[in-house]
């Protein structure tokens, strides 16, 4: 029989008690720093009921607490409600800190699971409650009581990922990392970002959700490189290519007693993204770690130009899916009810039309009306709200293509177009022309995103308006629609944006209970032309890749310069001709409609 929250909770306590431990903290993370985590890791959800993607739990011999953000208040308070677990909502001003809370109520040992948590993250922690006389000991307290109806560790086949779509060899990218750990004096690399594992090795999978990862660890040292991946996910192609390619094969779990051996004298790790057992594992006594940010992000972020090509032709067939799903919404789609999620499902449909298709890139944001000023709002199917009457559609998604990912955001009209409001129109023409400006910006080489920020942002500023989300993240190649070092946002990144990055650039506006705009095409950093460098300086600029048009009838054109006119021309003429020949005629006249110029 499956234990309730409460039986779960008493188990938690009698595991703490054999543990001499006063508290535990139990982070909804999971032990590759994922966006996207295999259920196996939900820990979190499993002792709170608590099914959010966000959140974090302490539980004390008499407490039980449970910190999440604004986005999650609702369905916290309705999951937890006679669970005794009280709901700290730490998006207010006046919730303290799980560290300032700790401070105050527990004294002794607080329980933490070090595969949860990053090396920085575990340090930080262990340093703000030692201020306090509270001692942080890394043990394991959920794996000895959740053992009926833990899912397993996605079994699926590790893929190989051909240098067709790649474009680089993985010998040429084990040179180039080997290359950089020689210059931080590194003669070893530990690896547990499951898309760096990825992107080194040429693989992917299907083990998380939107990510083609296979869950594995990766170690390479001067003469060689192994991977720690359970022998059920190597297909006889998935054997013979790693054999091929001369990586090692270890088990999954043995890379810890692979680095308490390890022959080498100084081990680089990523304090962001290799957990703290990892770190734990390495014999300080004859060892030397290294910790500072994996070189591999900086690399994998670099599209080469077999990526950029993929990426280009991914974001055409994207285009053609998104022409047929406008073109449906306002001719045929309300002829049957609809609700934000069979929207989310069509579009879906429409995509997996298109060549070399796998998955969605992130779950779909379908924000009708006031739903849409909800920044991470998502659907379910108990609570979503029903597509009827006039209003204004945010709709955020994207596509996994083998040779690329996509993520684009458009705010469309739904109804009747003169009932549209004055307000509307102001507000999606402010996006817009923010939306621009980013993309227009020319700048020099050693650039950080916060410097171009206020680009976007000008126009709402002006008006007293913001948002609170970045205005862009990296974009990964058939991998995480996440990805960094570098982004564009108010926060001083230290990374700069470097020429092959690709970016969102998604600006917004949310009227709470009303409705939400954001306006988001991806773009690449490519050379300024060469005649506006008159310093001889490296310039760069922006190339938008998404190809989709925007709603005209929500542009207020008088609030537009002559410029962001001519931009607004530009792009709908790029955007007829890339897609245009892959539609039919009713397809064709439609989009030609939308793209017509002002």
């Amino acid at each position: 029989m499956t234990q309730t929250v409460p039986e779960r909770l008493a188990a938690l306590r009698a595991e703490m008690q054999s543990q001499k431990v006063s508290a535990c903290i139990v982070p909804g993370t999971d032990p590759h720093a994922s966006e996207y985590m295999a259920p196996h890791w939900m820990e979190m959800q499993w002792v709170s009921g608590f099914t959010g993607e966000s959140g974090t739990m302490v539980v004390t011999e008499s407490q039980a607490l449970l910190w999440t953000d604004s986005r999650y208040y609702l369905q916290a308070a309705d999951e937890l409600a006679g669970s005794t677990i009280e709901l700290m909502r730490e998006s207010d001003v006046d919730c303290p800190s799980i560290p300032d809370w700790l401070s105050r109520n527990v004294q002794g040992t607080i329980g933490v699971n070090p595969e949860m948590y990053s090396i920085n993250a575990f340090a930080t922690l262990k340093d703000q409650l030692a201020e306090f006389g509270i001692r942080v000991h890394s043990v394991d307290l959920i794996r000895p009581i959740w053992t009926e109806g833990r899912p397993d560790i996605p079994m699926h086949s590790l893929l190989p990922y051909g240098e067709e779509y790649a474009g680089e060899s993985v010998e040429s990218k084990l040179t180039r990392v080997r290359s950089a750990l020689a210059e931080k004096q590194a003669d070893a690399i530990v690896i547990s970002a499951l898309d760096e594992i990825g992107w080194l090795l040429n693989i992917r999978g299907t083990d998380v959700d939107y990510t083609p990862c296979v869950i594995a660890y990766c170690v390479v040292e001067s003469r060689r490189c192994t991977l720690f991946i359970d022998s059920r996910k190597l297909t006889g192609e998935g054997r013979k290519y790693l054999q091929h390619t001369g990586i090692e094969i270890r088990n999954y779990e043995d890379v810890f007693a692979h680095l308490q051996s390890l022959d080498a004298q100084r081990i680089l790790m990523d304090g962001n993204r290799v957990n703290e057992a990892l770190y734990e594992a390495v014999n300080p006594a004859v060892r030397k770690t290294i910790v500072t940010p994996s070189p591999i992000q900086v690399m994998m972020s670099v599209k080469n130009a077999v990526e950029i090509a993929g990426t280009k032709q991914a974001m055409r067939r994207d285009a053609v899916a998104l022409t047929r799903f406008f073109l449906w919404l306002e001719t045929e789609a309300l002829k049957t009810p609809q609700t934000e999620i069979t929207l989310a499902e069509k579009l879906t449909s429409l995509r997996a039309l298109g060549n070399h298709y796998t998955d969605d890139s992130f779950c779909t944001i379908a924000g009708w009306n006031g739903n849409g000023a909800i920044v991470h709002y998502h659907a379910t199917p108990e609570n979503c709200a029903k597509i009827e009457g006039n209003g204004v559609l945010l709709l955020d998604s994207g596509g996994q293509y083998l040779d690329g990912t996509t993520d684009i955001t458009r705010t469309v009209w739904v109804g009747d177009e003169k009932a549209i409001p004055a307000e509307v129109k102001h507000d999606f023409t402010l996006v817009l022309k923010g939306h621009i400006a980013l993309v227009c910006a020319h700048f020099p080489k050693g650039t950080r995103g916060n410097q171009l920020d206020v680009l976007a942002h000008q126009y709402m500023w002006r008006e007293g308006i913001t948002y609170g989300h970045g205005t862009g993240h990296g974009v990964g190649h058939y991998m995480g629609c996440h990805e960094g070092p570098a982004n564009i946002r108010t926060d001083n990144n230290t990374n700069p944006i470097r020429k092959g990055n690709i970016f969102s650039d998604e600006p917004g506006i949310y009227r709470a209970g009303q409705y939400g705009i954001r306006t988001e095409n991806l773009m690449l950093t490519v050379d300024a032309p060469a005649a506006e460098r008159t310093t001889g300086e490296e310039y760069y600029q922006f190339e938008t890749l998404t190809l989709c048009f925007y709603d005209r009838r929500l542009i207020d054109f008088d609030m537009l310069t002559e410029a962001e006119k001519g931009w607004l021309n530009r792009y709908h003429r790029k955007v007829y001709n890339a897609v245009a020949e892959s539609l039919n005629d009713k397809e064709r006249n439609y989009l030609a409609e939308k793209c017509k110029e002002i």
